[in-house]
């Protein structure tokens, strides 16, 4: 998976000043040229009580790249988001596929709403590989070939299947983007469990980590209030 932060205008003083101009008005501008550390308690206050429109006073743009599988679930966040993604209809796609790392849970156990993911054997994760292996080679030899005979790309696409890798740009705001984590992440803080497939994860868990740096008290005043987005 690959998670680039290629644009940003975020920072904490983004939240301050756009909470403080109900009550100074112009002057909240002048957040600007202050410390945000002074007044992390008001990030805090404003990320308790779930005053959330000061954190969407920011911008950022990642390039990720991830399996196709991973987009699908990707865009059923709307609010706060926009996308743009490589496109099979314009240009011919490159045969990157994905491949379970070893330490990829591959087990299902449970009925629907109480299952969990255990461990695969050493021979599971074999037959995963190999499996996936064939089945991509077979795909895109087909993809190839209809190309090959002249067939339109936005027909032969049909042939690939989900794991194939795709491209987008995808532009957030810190609200956005903590509603987000909180779905699409499990972490020991969090008030709200979360079950996220393992892969969209990973994508989440970088794409914050980028954030974090960026805004180091909304981080953590998301963290210190239960990973609910306000």
């Amino acid at each position: 998976m690959t998670v680039e932060l290629v644009k940003h205008a975020a920072a904490d003083t983004d939240v301050l000043w756009a909470a403080r101009v109900s009550t100074a008005g112009e002057q909240s501008l002048d957040e600007l040229e202050k410390d945000p550390e002074r007044s992390k308690g008001l990030i805090n206050y404003l990320m308790r009580d779930r005053h959330g429109s000061p954190f969407e006073h920011n911008s950022m743009t990642f390039f990720i790249s991830a399996p196709l599988f991973v987009f699908r679930e990707f865009h059923r966040h709307r609010v706060g988001w926009s996308y743009n993604e490589e496109s099979g209809r314009y240009r011919e796609l490159e045969p990157v596929f994905y491949l379970p790392g070893p330490d990829r849970e591959l087990v299902q156990e449970g009925r629907p709403g109480k299952y969990r993911f255990v461990s695969g054997t050493e021979k599971q994760h074999r037959t995963v590989t190999e499996t996936l292996e064939e089945s991509y080679r077979r795909s895109y030899e087909a993809y190839r070939e209809m190309l090959a005979a002249g067939i339109a790309r936005e027909v032969a696409r049909a042939a690939l299947p989900v794991g194939l890798y795709s491209s987008m740009y995808a532009t957030c705001n810190a609200r956005s983007l903590m509603h987000f984590l909180g779905l699409r992440t499990r972490h020991e803080l969090a008030k709200v469990p979360s079950f996220p497939q393992r892969e969209i994860e990973m994508v989440a868990e970088r794409m914050e980590e980028h954030w974090a740096r960026l805004m180091p008290l909304t981080h953590a005043a998301f963290n210190a209030n239960g990973r609910v987005a306000p």
